[in-house]
């Protein structure tokens, strides 16, 4: 277990549940990167009250451990041209769910529902996609991620967490779907671009 401080234990330790976890990071301000790009660990994140989608997911993993589960991640890989997206993975009754930061409508928390990792990466396929032009762009897949695997600096570090998002990124990913298939996938039309715009937390 990562050498925490007291005041991080007690807010952790009341994250004793996903949906306590997802609540909590709904709650965090969206971490813009105003000073340039950050990974930041949950000591740093916490400190500073704000996260992206990796920063959100390394807290929800480091709740889920100090709570007693395993602390593990999803990377949803896109095409070069998009940005990935990563999720905390946890596990109720054999069945998946994911807990989610982001500052959009889609790409958000999972019921523990699914019965493999495959089958709830695959829930984000139809809403992972280009607002500008509609094109879904999801192609793979890698997880469960242990975070045990890795040095447990990741949850307090001070530094930018590059090494550990290089070696998520070269984690073997799975394809979706056969690649012959990508021309019969339909764009996102006008009524899931509108939504797609939805936006939680605005830039000031």
């Amino acid at each position: 277990m990562p050498p925490l401080t007291k005041k991080e234990l007690s807010i952790l330790k009341k994250l004793n549940a996903p949906i306590k976890i997802q609540n909590f990071l709904d709650k965090m301000p969206i971490n813009f990167e105003k000073d340039g790009e950050t990974y930041m660990s949950p000591r740093r994140a916490l400190r500073e009250n704000k996260a992206h989608c990796f920063e959100g997911a390394l807290i929800a993993a480091l709740a889920l451990w100090v709570n007693g589960e395993e602390p593990l991640l999803l990377d949803l890989k896109a095409v070069p041209s998009d940005v990935d997206h990563v999720v905390a993975l946890y596990k109720k009754n054999g069945y998946w769910g994911a807990i989610s930061k982001t500052n959009h409508a889609a790409l958000r928390f999972r019921d523990p529902v699914y019965k493999s990792v495959r089958e709830l990466a695959m829930s984000y396929f139809h809403e992972y996609f280009v607002n500008e032009t509609g094109k879904k762009t999801l192609r793979s897949f890698a997880g469960p991620i242990n975070l045990k695997k890795y040095a447990i600096d990741w949850a307090t570090s001070e530094e930018n967490l590059d090494t550990l998002v290089e070696k998520i990124d070269f984690q073997k990913h799975t394809p979706l779907f056969p690649k012959e298939n990508l021309k019969y996938i339909r764009k996102a039309d006008q009524m899931e671009i509108k939504a797609g715009k939805l936006i939680e937390w605005h830039k000031s």
